[in-house]
């Protein structure tokens, strides 16, 4: 082993993998060097732990790096062993981890240095879609660095140690640590939208670990299939009185009620991440407009909208499933926009996304609509006119332009306000029930909230051998 195994590198990749099954590479790699009296300082494997072990079986590759040798700065060999690794993991179809402790790039290699890091960029965007990336930031990740996580697929952040930043909080105008600690893993989780999850060391690593036995090693591995104990016909109860919390409504439908959050902190009125049906790893997206906590007592409510961080959200998980062919849920509960002044400045290129990014997917798509399916936004949220594959509807859902009462208003204006009650009534019945829409085709068939489960795993059984031509173009344009 590089520099024994009692460094926090080696440490936190024994915590990680199996036990036993770690093999590194690259142990006797050091600084090639010599300028600054580099030559008189010792460099066990060039700051960085690489190698290969097993998570539940599944074999993975990590790099994990050494704040004790030079900082765990990044140099040319440095660099070298992760771009080795990351090859290997190519090669192999396998996952990725990058254990992040990093105090930037190392001065004395100056402009090896920025190849070396320009190297682990490209590295890191030539595996994109192919192979899982995972970071973890346990101490610095900074300047150029914070690209690593922000290009990695999933990123978690130590609680009390990270500084996950691009510009120190104390080098932004108007800005100190004290005002607001920008590369605190609060705010990057909660703010900034990098950081999927936080947490202790071992939280994090544990995460780590559940997250790798959910996803499929590769992009050609059709998806992630495990066997099944759960019952497929289990009747999920009270998932109506708990509709605003897709969170709630995630875990009663998955097998063993499992449902593994992403991005949990960021833009909570959208809710994405994976369960498992009839053993089948499931794209999960959802508009939340409750959120309770583990006594189920509600602590936040949302507005029935599309907000610009929401859509962000959901369209990176889309795009993210459709590239590892992970087949993808939606829970629809939406009646509009987020109307606000920030909102406005981002509302309408998020929106493009996320409607890209549903069209664009060729995997097997399944709709919910569970309450509202209100306008424009009923639309974007894979909708049949998308391309969703089944739509299924709760039977006091609504779909239509707006609101009854709304659309009664603005059509007559100027009547008295009994006329407007009978026209909104009127209304309702004729475009807003969503028995008018089944009839239409845009819904294949109303299901009690009971029978969710059931119709789901039939619904992705069906889907399974889907296969979908698109037209030849290089990439898309958003």
């Amino acid at each position: 082993m590089s520099n024994g195994n009692d460094n926090l590198a080696m440490q936190r990749i024994a915590k990680l993998v199996d036990e036993n099954s770690f093999m590194e590479i690259g142990s006797l790699v050091t600084a090639r060097s010599t300028d600054f009296d580099l030559t008189s300082t010792d460099t066990p494997s060039d700051g960085v732990v690489t190698g290969h072990g097993l998570i539940d079986g599944n074999l993975v590759f990590v790099y994990s790096q050494d704040a004790g040798v030079l900082g765990g700065t990044i140099g040319e060999m440095h660099a070298k062993k992760i771009a080795c690794v990351y090859d290997m993991a190519m090669k192999m179809g396998a996952p990725i981890i990058g254990l992040i402790d990093c105090a930037g790039m190392r001065l004395q290699e100056s402009v090896d240095a920025l190849e070396a890091v320009g190297m682990l960029y490209a590295k890191q965007v030539s595996a994109s879609g192919v192979i899982p990336q995972i970071s973890a930031v346990f101490g610095n990740c900074g300047g150029g660095m914070a690209v690593v996580p922000a290009l990695s697929d999933f990123t978690f952040a130590e609680t009390e140690k990270s500084r996950l930043y691009v510009n120190s909080p104390n080098a932004i105008p108007g800005n100190s640590v004290e005002k607001c600690d920008t590369a605190s893993a609060k705010f990057q989780s909660s703010e900034a939208g990098v950081v999927d999850g936080i947490g202790t060391e071992d939280e994090i690593l544990a995460q780590i670990r559940e997250l790798i036995t959910i996803l499929p090693a590769n992009n050609s591995q059709a998806g992630c299939i495990d066997d099944c104990t759960d019952d497929l016909n289990r009747a999920c109860e009270s998932l109506d009185t708990m509709k605003g919390d897709p969170r709630y409504v995630l875990s009663e439908i998955a097998d063993d009620h499992a449902f593994v959050e992403t991005k949990s902190d960021y833009a909570k009125d959208m809710v994405t991440g994976f369960i498992k049906l009839n053993g089948m790893t499931i794209g999960a997206v959802a508009n939340a407009t409750e959120l309770y906590d583990e006594e189920g007592k509600k602590v936040e409510t949302f507005d029935a909208v599309l907000s610009a961080r929401g859509c962000n959200k959901a369209a990176d998980f889309v795009a993210f499933c459709d590239a590892f062919e992970i087949p993808v849920v939606s829970f629809t509960n939406v009646a509009g926009f987020k109307a606000c002044m920030c909102a406005e400045k981002n509302l309408a290129k998020a929106l493009a996304r996320l409607t890209y990014a549903f069209s664009n997917a060729t995997v097997p798509k399944v709709n919910v609509i569970v309450d509202k399916a209100y306008g424009s936004a009923y639309a974007i949220m894979n909708s049949k006119a998308l391309g969703a594959d089944i739509v299924y509807a709760w039977p006091d859902s609504k779909v239509g332009m707006m609101d009854a009462q709304m659309a009664a208003k603005i059509m007559y204006a100027d009547a008295s306000a009994d006329e407007i009650a009978k026209k909104a009534a009127e209304y309702d019945k004729l475009q807003g029930n969503i028995e008018t829409a089944a009839r239409r085709g845009y819904v294949d068939r109303i299901v009690a909230p009971v029978d969710t489960r059931k119709y789901l795993v039939a619904a992705f059984e069906m889907l399974f051998t889907k296969n979908v031509e698109q037209p030849y173009k290089k990439h898309g344009a958003k």
